[in-house]
């Protein structure tokens, strides 16, 4: 009987500890979101491709993250909402500005 009083009382304590994280210091809650805003980063469209173009491009669309695609180079099909595509041509120019 002991032993099931002594189980049933750390049951609780035992719950708590899940919901905290190391040294039960209370655990992170992940980032928000960064939205991918397609529109605008349109204006980048028919500019080189520079670090510059494409870190303004990616600011502008509101987008964690950037990457250049050429255009006859499939990209990975993942889609990722945080990230702007810029696709160019074969003469470094931005084609094209999406999200995925």
């Amino acid at each position: 009987m002991r032993t099931t009083l002594w189980s049933w009382m750390t049951i609780p304590t035992l719950l708590a500890g899940c919901a905290s994280g190391p040294l039960g210091k209370p655990a992170a809650t992940p980032a928000p979101l960064q939205r991918c805003d397609a529109a605008a980063a349109q204006w980048a469209v028919g500019k080189t491709n520079t670090s510059q173009h494409v870190d303004e491009a990616r600011r502008r669309s509101g987008a964690l993250m950037a990457r250049v695609l050429r255009d006859d180079t499939p990209g990975n099909p993942g889609v990722d909402v945080e990230r702007l595509n810029l696709k160019v041509d074969a003469t470094g120019r931005i084609i094209a500005a999406t999200c995925g």
